[in-house]
């Protein structure tokens, strides 16, 4: 069967502008408005198109050598790939058995005919080879099934591996840019399957379709050659079942490059009504707000207002383009179907005797117009379906070879391991940075210095910089301009490893992994993940330890479970399965039920986790691998106690580490903070110690008071 092509963005260059008139068509489609690119003149020449498509086939070629060449390499691949195309092959030559076997029930017809009597030996071997083939074509068939999985779950373990690699090695502006997140999800395709699985199915059956025609052409021709109007009647049956083919296929066939959008306010509402009823987040402030007779009355008034304007742009385009329009082929595949039924009329009319011969001739054509028909359109038409997968295979290997970011060092670091016990020095030197595609400046002409071993605690706004000087240091990000050096030695010189093997950081907005808890917090230090004791001295340090004990399955909890439960029809008065609730909103979503697996813990309870596994990379170790240490903002879903708790055994377990605090509460950390750096708008306002800062009773000072007054 033709492939259906999936959805996707175009690859061809250029732009897409929907005002341009001159290049664009517009039509109104119901409450929607549809705009097509107009061809250019080059795709008005006739096989212009198929030209460009086989010259992309011939480009991306070596890629699908190189996907096959690592097929091939994958244990017990070769064998069963060979296997399964061999097979591939058989089921496609047996049609033109089958039809040869037909030829032999002509003969024994004519024969009948011009003798009265019938060949029974010939009869019982003819019925025989049918037999034989049927069977056989069922057992290829089982044979193709029992070779394709296999092949395609090792396919599927192999290059989600290799798209796994491609992923993990990006840099963070690498992977935010969205023409590599465009490239990555041309590399996956949905469904489950893979690029390498698609492109091989695809291979097969084109194979398959050539082999069948060429078989099926070279029978037809052999067995109808000798038949009174034999091969008038191919001709135009052939003829007919094309052209029918042709047809449908047509008026399914829209612009290359479109797009569809709707301003209808009546129709926006609509579907925003349907949202609210249908949405359970929605449901309580529906009930609560007496909501259902108005959005009731306002759906139905809305409704009558668009009446048969109203629907969802894929049924109205279709029904526009199946209805009202004049199309030649259609009044030709009419009279030229009937062609072959008035040829046989004059020939029984001429001829009575030949009646039984013409009319199995009549069925036998009949019985194969069609299916050889489909099977050349089918070569045709998956021209442009190979152009595309073979785009997606370059794909696959392209994201291998993304280039980040932000470029590696070659210099090690630290050059001795043992001087990070006592602390890095870390100094910035007039920094600038903007997040890409931002006009304003996240930190301008920032320079500080942090001799090895202090504490210092930036202090400031949310969007004042704060968060951002930490993202610089671990180099998330490169400065504009400027210089970070830690001990003298720029950053930008380092190898990433060992920079980031050198500092500890928890950001304001720290992830938990999709994991269990003891996972979650053994991730501090990957080398020691096996480790419970350094887990669990983690956890206790982190303040987590307490309400950890309470989960049903302590350490092993997992907090979001990256792979659901599916159930089918069960009582509505399950509210849990397996320990997990029930979500029924699933069941409405998917057509499947599924559980969710919050264990209800607060943002602070999340929070202490994300710190322990900022001590078991930093402060659990046996030998230090730590010298700076950062936190962002570490406190700010703790309550007053927790905070207080924490700062002291930051303080108590630090050694001589160097710490770097950015935080909006002042209090626990600036009266011990060897340096305070005030920002404010992306710049360094105040610095100096808690003492030095309210003396000068700048900036720093009237926050200082306003949030003390709070407690007085």
């Amino acid at each position: 069967m033709l492939r259906r092509r999936r959805g996707r963005l175009s690859d061809k260059p250029g732009t897409f502008d929907p005002e341009d008139r001159s290049r664009v068509k517009y039509t109104k489609v119901g409450v929607w408005d549809l705009y097509e690119e107009i061809p250019r003149e080059l795709e008005h020449v006739p096989g212009a198109s198929r030209v460009e498509q086989i010259l992309e086939i011939k480009q991306n070629l070596p890629y699908l050598w190189r996907m096959m060449k690592d097929i091939a390499s994958i244990r017990s691949c070769w064998f069963l790939l060979c296997g399964y195309a061999f097979v591939h092959l058989l089921l496609s030559l047996l049609p033109a058995i089958n039809l040869w076997y037909s030829g032999q029930m002509l003969t024994i017809v004519q024969i009948a005919v011009d003798t009265r009597t019938v060949d029974k030996q010939l009869l019982l071997r003819i019925a025989a080879g049918r037999i034989v083939t049927m069977t056989l074509q069922r057992f290829l068939r089982l044979c193709s099934s029992r070779a394709q999985i296999p092949l395609e779950r090792r396919l599927k373990q192999h290059f989600t591996q290799h798209i796994f690699r491609a992923r993990a090695r990006l840099d963070l502006p690498t992977f935010d840019d969205p023409a590599v997140q465009r490239q990555l999800a041309g590399a996956t395709p949905p469904g489950g399957r893979t690029v390498a699985a698609l492109t091989l199915r695809m291979i097969m059956d084109l194979m398959s379709a050539c082999v069948y025609v060429v078989s099926q052409l070279g029978v037809l021709v052999s067995v109808l050659s000798e038949q009174p109007d034999g091969p008038l009647l191919s001709v135009l049956m052939l003829g007919a079942a094309f052209l029918q083919h042709m047809h449908t296929m047509g008026q399914l066939t829209i612009a290359r490059v479109w797009a569809a959008t709707t301003k209808n306010e009546d129709y926006l509402r609509m579907q925003g009504y349907k949202r609210i009823v249908n949405d359970s987040e929605h449901r309580k402030e529906l009930l609560a707000g007496n909501l259902a007779g108005y959005l009731i009355s306002q759906f139905v008034a809305a409704a009558k207002r668009l009446g048969d304007d109203e629907g969802d742009f894929r049924e109205l385009n279709s029904t526009r383009l199946m209805s009202g329009k004049f199309h030649l082929i259609s009044f030709l595949k009419g009279p030229l179907s009937e062609l072959p039924q008035i040829l046989f009329t004059l020939r029984a009319a001429q001829r009575p005797a030949s009646i039984p011969v013409s009319l199995a001739s009549l069925q036998l054509i009949q019985s194969t117009a069609n299916s050889f028909t489909w099977e050349l359109y089918k070569i045709y038409e998956q021209t442009t379906g190979i152009a595309e997968q073979l785009a997606d295979v370059r794909k696959l290997y392209d994201i291998a070879e993304i280039p980040n970011r932000i470029p590696d060092g070659t210099e090690p670091f630290p050059e001795d391991a043992q001087k990070i016990r006592a602390g890095i020095e870390l100094e910035f030197r007039n920094v600038s940075f903007r997040y890409p595609g931002a006009d304003n400046y996240a930190l301008h002409n920032v320079s500080f210095r942090l001799v090895a071993g202090q504490l210092c605690v930036i202090v400031g706004s949310n969007g004042s910089g704060k968060s951002t000087i930490l993202k610089l240091i671990v180099r998330l990000y490169d400065p504009e301009e400027g210089q970070i050096l830690l001990d003298g030695r720029d950053i930008r010189t380092l190898k990433l490893h060992d920079l980031r093997q050198a500092t500890s950081v928890l950001f304001q907005d720290y992830t938990h992994f999709p994991l269990s808890i003891r996972d979650n917090i053994a991730l501090g230090d990957p080398e020691h993940a096996s480790d419970n004791s350094r887990i669990e001295r983690a956890a206790a340090l982190g303040g987590a330890s307490e309400f950890i004990a309470r989960l049903p399955d302590g350490l092993d909890t997992y907090l979001e479970r990256p792979v659901q439960d599916h159930y089918g029809d069960i009582p509505a008065g399950t509210h849990t399965l397996f320990g997990r609730k029930v979500d029924y909103g699933a069941l409405r979503a998917a057509g499947g039920m599924s559980s969710t697996a919050n264990m209800g813990l607060s943002g602070g309870q999340m929070q202490r986790l994300a710190v322990a596994r900022t001590f078991m990379r930093s402060v659990v170790a046996d030998e230090p691998k730590v010298g700076l240490l950062l936190f962002d903002e570490p406190s700010a879903s703790l309550d007053p106690t927790a905070e207080h708790d924490l700062f002291v055994r930051l303080r108590e377990l630090r050694g001589n580490k160097t710490m770097l605090f950015s935080s909006h509460r002042f209090g626990n950390l600036t009266r011990h903070a060897d340096m305070i750096l005030y920002m404010s708008d992306a710049v360094i306002v105040e610095s100096g110690t808690h003492e030095q800062l309210l003396a000068r009773d700048g900036e720093y000072a009237r926050i200082w008071k306003l949030q003390a007054q709070a407690f007085l």
